[in-house]
This record gives C-alpha cells, structure tokens and sequence, in this order.
C-alpha cells in the first residue's frame, strides 16, 4: 500500500479524502488544512485523521495530493518533492510558467512521480472517443457552468477553460501557430465568460468557450475529421460517431445516401463507441498508484500540465490587455 496524505480538506479535498479511504492502492494517513477548526470537524465527522502542520505529515507519507487553492500548489509541491515524495496535484498545476517549470524539473531530478487532476482526461466518454481521434481538422469545445462563488478568485480560464484546453492538446498534437482570445468580467472582479480560438501548424483549429454565468450546465466537445464527426458529452458521458463511406451499388432502403459537390455517392451511418462508467477521479487515484509501483509516467504529466498553463496563461494575457 501507497501512504497517502491529502493538502486541502474543502469541497474537492473531501472527495479525494473519501476515494482514498476505499482505495485499494493508497493507505490514507491523514490530511493537513489550515483552517484547524475546519480540520476537526472534518476529522470528527468522517474519521480522517487531521495534522496540524504539513511538514509532520510529509514525513510519514509516500505520496501526497495537493487539493489546494491554486496559488498554494507550488509550495506544497516544492516541500513534498524535496522530501522526495510523489505529488499529485490538482489542477491548474500552479500559478505562474516558472514555477511550472521549477516543478517539472525537481520531479525529474527527485525521480518522484508528478501527476496534474486534469480530471477529464479520465472521463469515460473522452476516453471512448479517443481511439476514434485521427488528426481532427475542426474542435468545438463548450465548457458553460451556473453561476458559483467557489472558484471566482481566479478567471473563467484557470477555473474552467483549463480542462478544455488540456483535452484539446491530446486532440491534436501539432505545435500552436496561433492563439486568439475575447472575453468579459459580468459578475465578478475577473473573466466570466471567454472564447479562445486556437491554431495549430497541421491546420487544425480549435474554438473553446467557458462560461460560470450560464443557465444551463454543458461540457460538450466535438471534432470534425476526414469523413468522420465526433460528439463527446462529457457531462452527461455519452459519445457519438457519425461518418461517412463510400455508397454502396445497392443501397437498403433505410440507407442515408447523400451526394457530394462532385457528385460522388455517400452514405452516413452511425456509431455510439460503448462508455464504460467509471470515476474519473477514482480512475486518476489508480493511475497516479500504478506510475508509482512501476516508476513510469502517469497519463497527465507534470509537463502536459505546464503545457496547459503555458496556454491558458497567454489567453489571460490577451483578455488583460484588451481590457486595459
């Protein structure tokens, strides 16, 4: 068994917290928040044992999850890997490139393994579609979420977009030629509401919105490829396929046969790839387990989380100085 320390008890902590309690992989030694009457609430009301400093926890762990406020990741991190203890940190995996960059390099230099909570890398339904994924021409992301105090000390960008972006770099693995980004503060001191449209040196382009000011919930991806459009329903897990053949001589009746501009038979048919239910967050605890019993890589890197911070910050710097 893994002996797991949890940094942050607030409303993610406290999934984390419960998830590793059951796990299979991970002993759960404790967890380490700030606020001390907090923590012994948490502690009297679930059983999870609390410590008063984080120090005294690192030191009787092997890994540690970082389920903090942003701004404390890099900290956090920095003192468990200099006390060569795996991390595994929430996402966006700090605030600042540099401090990013700090991190990738101690994990490598400490042999540690170092895992970012980008959670919808785990997310059935992304994982159904992926196999499906072939150099898609055309990404259309929408990431919209009900109004939430929680998480508005930071913009829309690091608290939602982040996730899309991370997705949207597995889709298409080509270099970024080009960004652009909109966006506006309605309710809050920072960006509510933002577009990003992302190009890549392969010619594939992709357009993300994020919204916490919208009525409704969505997280839905699609991607346009040669002879083939990918719907992934990443809130509600469900994928789709819909592609395009070439007709055959003798259609069925029911087929769906269209013609081209250049007068060249189709048909379109459907594929719904199976889903298989999971926890995404229990799927990343058990990765994140088996890079460290095997000392390989885990699926979302130190460096796939500096490459979506990377991003994420050079949007922020566009919507700034457009709202200077």
């Amino acid at each position: 068994m893994i002996r797991a320390g949890v940094f942050g008890a607030g409303h993610l902590g406290k999934i984390h917290l419960k998830l590793l309690q059951a796990s299979p992989h991970f002993e759960l030694i404790g967890f380490f928040d700030p606020h001390q009457d907090y923590a012994k609430e948490i502690e009297t009301e679930f059983g999870y044992p609390s410590f008063s400093n984080s120090s005294e926890l690192l030191d009787l762990i092997d890994a540690a999850f970082v389920i903090t406020p942003t701004p404390f990741h890099f900290d956090l991190t920095k003192e468990a890997l200099l006390k060569n203890k795996h991390v595994f940190v929430e996402k966006p995996i700090c605030e600042t490139i540099e401090d990013a960059q700090e991190m990738v390099r101690m994990a490598q230099e400490n042999q540690c393994a170092g895992q970012v909570g980008h959670v919808e890398r785990f997310n059935p339904a992304f994982l159904a579609a992926l196999p499906h994924l072939d150099h898609p021409k055309f990404i259309e992301v929408h990431r919209l979420a009900e109004f939430n105090p929680r998480g508005t000390d930071v913009s829309v960008i690091l608290d939602l977009m982040i996730h899309d972006i991370d997705l949207v770099l597995q889709c298409s693995k080509a270099a970024i030629s080009k960004i652009d980004a909109n966006g506006a503060a309605v309710i809050s001191n920072s960006v509510d509401i933002a577009t990003a449209r992302i190009e890549f040196e392969d010619g594939c382009v992709a357009n993300l919105t994020a919204s916490r000011i919208s009525l409704k919930n969505m997280r839905r991806l699609r991607c346009f490829q040669r002879d083939a459009y990918i719907t992934i329903d990443l809130l509600e897990k469900k994928t789709e396929l819909v592609r395009m053949k070439e007709a055959p001589s003798n259609p069925e009746p029911f087929d769906m046969i269209l013609s081209t501009a250049e007068g060249v038979q189709k048909q379109i048919y459907f594929e719904n790839p199976p889903v298989t239910p999971t926890n995404a967050i229990e799927e990343e605890h058990n990765n994140f387990a088996e890079a460290i019993r095997t000392n390989q890589h885990p699926r979302v890197t130190f460096k796939d989380g500096l490459k979506a911070l990377e991003v994420a910050q050079e949007i922020i710097e566009q919507l700034e100085a457009k709202t200077l």
